[in-house]
């Protein structure tokens, strides 16, 4: 009997086996060639700056490991830091979501398009005016006796609000928050088929039944998505919040601006970098969650 093992290969065989592992290869490059740029960029300006923060958040001044900088970090006026900010974020990301959404249903509803597309284009612009720029804007508005709109509101009996406390950067934020809540929340408008109201309707259902049992499960993991994106974005925000504090509203951004700005206290050098990563942790922990909302999302709206 002549052992299986021993049998020769069958010519060509070789050949025909490399030329499979060669279009294999093949494959594989050619779909993940294109994200190659992506994933050197997100590792280059990311990974590489988020791995130097973590690595000097536990490290002495003088080389070495510790814990002091992370228990600094969160205690003290950096702790009411962090909670300021988580305030603000919620605040900020809450209430434009609410009035977003109402907007962005507005504008699906809209029968009329010149109109329509002047509310989008108006939306995308103010979702991306900030900064210093929009400390002025508001400062120049209301945010001094003389202002534009201050001596108005004196006569009709309003008091003008208070730029320079939380209430008053809570209240700028929401000037980019609610434009930006119209852009990312106005796609999961648009994926609602009408064959699902029409069908829901020809069953006898109400327009409040549709909502409660159609529309509103669909939309939720997109609203609940696009609540944290702005969440992430309000608690990121620093040059509006410290244009119109100057640093005297305990926010972690600034904090972290005062440690670049070089006003340190001596023994302290590294605070600054356990704050960047707590930041950064609370941000991955959002972002995370943003995309599992997103990816049941898209679900829906194929």
């Amino acid at each position: 009997m002549v052992d299986q093992s021993l049998q020769l290969e069958q010519p060509g065989q070789p050949a025909l086996l490399a030329a499979k592992r060669s279009g294999a290869w093949a494959r594989v490059a050619k779909t993940w060639a294109p994200v190659l740029p992506f994933a050197g960029w997100m590792l280059l300006f990311l990974g590489i700056p988020a791995a130097a923060i973590a690595v000097a958040a536990f490290e002495k001044d003088n080389g070495g490991f510790t814990m002091a900088n992370i228990n600094s970090a969160t205690s003290g006026v950096y702790l009411d830091g962090f909670e300021n900010s988580l305030k603000m974020a919620a605040v900020t990301a809450v209430v434009p979501a609410i009035a977003g959404g109402f907007l962005a249903y507005a504008i699906h509803t809209s029968k009329r398009p010149t109109l329509r597309r002047l509310t989008i284009t108006a939306s995308g612009v103010f979702s991306q005016f900030g900064g210093i720029p929009l400390a002025f804007l508001f400062i120049a508005t209301i945010g001094a006796p003389t202002a534009l709109l201050s001596g108005w509101l004196h006569n009709v009996g309003v008091s003008a609000p208070n730029l320079y406390t939380f209430t008053g950067v809570a209240l700028v934020y929401m000037y980019f928050q609610v434009p930006l809540m119209v852009l990312v929340i106005l796609p999961a408008f648009e994926g609602l088929r009408t064959a699902w109201h029409e069908a829901a309707e020809g069953l006898g259902a109400r327009s409040a039944q549709y909502w409660r049992y159609v529309g509103i499960p669909v939309l939720l993991p997109s609203l609940l998505g696009a609540t944290l994106l702005l969440f992430g974005s309000a608690l990121s925000a620093y040059a509006t919040a410290d244009a119109l504090t100057a640093g005297t509203l305990a926010l972690t951004p600034i904090q972290i601006g005062t440690f670049l700005n070089g006003n340190v206290i001596a023994g302290q050098e590294h605070v600054g970098y356990a704050l960047a990563l707590g930041l950064v942790v609370i941000i991955v922990v959002v972002m995370s969650l943003y995309v599992l909302l997103q990816r049941r999302a898209s679900r829906w709206l194929r």
